[in-house]
């Protein structure tokens, strides 16, 4: 088990709105919750885990547990350790430049997305009902998954093969949660802003706060910080550690609409911040409420755009209140955000290590919330 720091370099002092650190007393407080990550660890729910927790602008929890594997010699983790996000990346990367784009009136949600890629609508005429707001509410009709990466070599052909994935419902017409929808929707952006997702988010997100160990693609003098994520015997047939697990963003190069980055529990615990702060200094608070608010449709959607919200169950627990906004990713990661509260969790793991077999994270994940939000009404 170690503690770290709150990042204090001249590019996160620039940003003005960090929670002040506040976690001196975490272990006295939150010992249940912690008592939670060591019992899951022994149980090989995940090896490694890194948990950053801020409320009503104060970081009251930052702490991470474990190894990086099940080996006893492993390096321990701390909270510099950096973590594949997965499927998180699509509200940190995509949805970030998305919510930009649409404030600078250069994104339209109403816009079909074959208007802006027109090799999407070409095989399928119900295609050309799809609209950008449909990919980021998961409601399309797209599939959830595809391997793709079996019948393609490069980031152009599987973006073809994406491009050209049937639809297997009639568009707006089914919630389903859909990777090949936000590899469509990250190409889009790309097209719009006529710059890489990488560049363009490096620039107006992670730059302006100061978030300096989050990107696509780290580089490789970051490797002692790397928590690996599977032992890939299949397709790479190498031991995926500081590239990207998803398959089909490892073969769009890691950099992809729907996976991709790579950051740390403090630097993500930063980014919630921001959205607790009205999303200054990305965007506009009136942008981000409409982002994080929950769709109309399709009946019984939990889907915002590009956020999810609580469901009945829900992984965030049963205290997020109905103005919480969220994200999972699939090598163990999560994010959420409760603005009626004023509390954030930012909660990283390698669930995924060795293989992607092991799902106790699903039972682990949500009394990890509920346990922290009873400790702190405890304690007020």
């Amino acid at each position: 088990m170690s503690e770290g720091s709150f990042p204090l370099d001249t590019a996160a002092k620039s940003y003005t709105q960090l929670p002040d650190p506040d976690f001196q007393n975490q272990d006295a407080v939150f010992s249940q919750a912690f008592e939670l990550l060591h019992h899951a660890i022994a149980e090989r729910a995940f090896p490694a885990a890194s948990l950053a927790v801020t409320h009503r602008e104060k970081l009251i929890i930052l702490k991470s547990m474990g190894r990086f594997s099940y080996e006893p010699n492993s390096p321990q983790v701390t909270t510099d350790s950096i973590f594949d996000l997965a499927s998180a990346s699509k509200v940190v990367a995509t949805t970030s430049m998305a919510m930009i784009l649409y404030e600078r009136g250069l994104l339209d949600l109403e816009a079909p997305v074959a208007a802006l890629i027109p090799e999407f609508g070409a095989a399928d005429s119900r295609k050309a009902e799809v609209t950008v707001r449909m990919l980021l509410a998961h409601s399309s009709g797209l599939p959830a998954y595809e391997k793709l990466f079996l019948r393609v070599k490069n980031r152009q052909e599987l973006l073809a093969a994406a491009f050209t994935t049937p639809v297997t419902a009639d568009p707006g017409t089914r919630a389903e949660y859909s990777d090949i929808g936000f590899i469509i929707l990250g190409a889009a952006l790309e097209r719009i802003a006529d710059e890489p997702l990488d560049r363009f988010c490096q620039r107006e997100v992670f730059g302006p706060l100061g978030m300096s160990r989050t990107t696509f693609n780290p580089p490789a003098n970051w490797r002692a910080s790397f928590v690996p994520t599977a032992d890939d015997r299949t397709f790479r047939r190498r031991v995926i550690q500081g590239e990207v697990q998803d398959e089909n963003a490892s073969v769009l190069g890691g950099v992809a609409g729907h996976a991709g980055v790579f950051s740390t529990v403090q630097d993500i615990a930063i980014f919630a911040q921001a959205m607790l702060n009205g999303g200054a200094p990305i965007v506009r608070r009136e942008t981000l409420a409409q982002f994080t608010r929950r769709e109309s449709s399709p009946v019984g959607t939990s889907r915002a755009l590009g956020w999810d919200t609580p469901s009945t169950p829900s992984q965030s627990g049963k205290y997020f209140s109905s103005y919480s906004f969220g994200h999972l990713g699939y090598t163990g990661t999560s994010l959420w955000i409760d603005p009626e509260r004023q509390l954030s969790v930012t909660f990283l793991t390698n669930r995924t290590w060795p293989d992607c077999k092991n799902e106790a994270i699903k039972q682990v994940r949500p009394q990890i919330h509920d346990t922290i939000i009873e400790a702190l009404e405890k304690s007020e």
